[in-house]
């Protein structure tokens, strides 16, 4: 599912992770994105791994919902 501009704003602010709503989690697609994008994220030095690892927590426990 992509997000548009108007449904991303629209997602409850408990569906994100990451600093400044970086890491959207509506449903469980965009909880593997989160998971591959957080890694990513810490790799380059963009977020702390404190930062990658809420993150991380986030997207499983909507993974294993």
């Amino acid at each position: 599912m992509k997000l548009t501009t108007s449904a991303r704003n629209a997602i409850p602010a408990a569906k994100f992770a990451g600093p400044n709503r970086s890491f959207p989690i509506p449903d469980k697609s965009h909880a593997r994105a989160a998971l591959s994008g957080a890694s990513h994220a810490l790799h380059v030095g963009n977020i702390s791994a404190h930062e990658a690892a809420v993150v991380k927590a986030a997207a499983k426990r909507e993974l294993n919902k």
